[in-house]
């Protein structure tokens, strides 16, 4: 009779991005990984041909979980990419691992800024429309202005220098698209 698979790919996957979440995604070795499942290095290269394989399968995972995270995130506000600058710096502050490695950190199977945010449900194109629907001549380009700032402010709250609450973020957003769309 065939020996019982104990540790699967599952398991190694959950393990891998539980690792990203709390040490990061560099700390995310065969020997760390096998000694926070318990096994020899062995399984992991049983079920992936190398590391590579493994890192990019849990930067899937975080993206999915980025998904995830916007889905779920409370709509506060009214105004064009407000929501989804507060979603996006929330996760920043939240998830200060994860967001380095899908928004700052360079590996080769790197999805783009604006594939990652826009989302199998079309987050950005539905900001830049309801930047059309509220009388902007140009939301791709506002788009681009509000994306700098509001990529700005996560990578601060990424590194603990921005320490604005919920409530002032959203003013600031508010008031940012305002003055990019030319209305202040």
């Amino acid at each position: 009779m065939a020996r019982k698979e104990t540790i699967t790919i599952d398991m190694i996957l959950d393990t891998a991005f539980a690792m990203t979440r709390e040490e990061g995604f560099a700390n995310v070795t065969a020997r760390k990984v096998a000694a926070k499942a318990g096994c020899s290095t062995q399984p992991i290269f049983r079920v992936y041909r190398n590391m590579e394989e493994l890192w990019k399968a849990v930067y899937e995972r975080a993206a999915a979980f980025f998904h995830d995270y916007y889905n779920r995130y409370p709509r506060r506000g009214r105004t064009p990419f407000a929501n989804l600058g507060m979603a996006y710096i929330s996760f920043a502050r939240e998830e200060h691992r994860l967001f380095e490695l899908l928004f700052v950190t360079d590996v080769a199977y790197k999805k783009g800024m604006y594939e990652l945010l826009n989302g199998p449900e079309g987050n950005v194109v539905y900001e830049i429309n309801l930047a059309r629907a509220a009388g902007c001549a140009d939301p791709s380009d506002l788009f681009i202005k509000m994306w700098i700032f509001i990529h700005g402010a996560a990578c601060m709250t990424m590194t603990g220098d921005y320490d604005l609450d919920d409530m002032q973020t959203l003013e600031l957003l508010e008031r940012s698209f305002e003055a990019f769309a030319g209305r202040q």
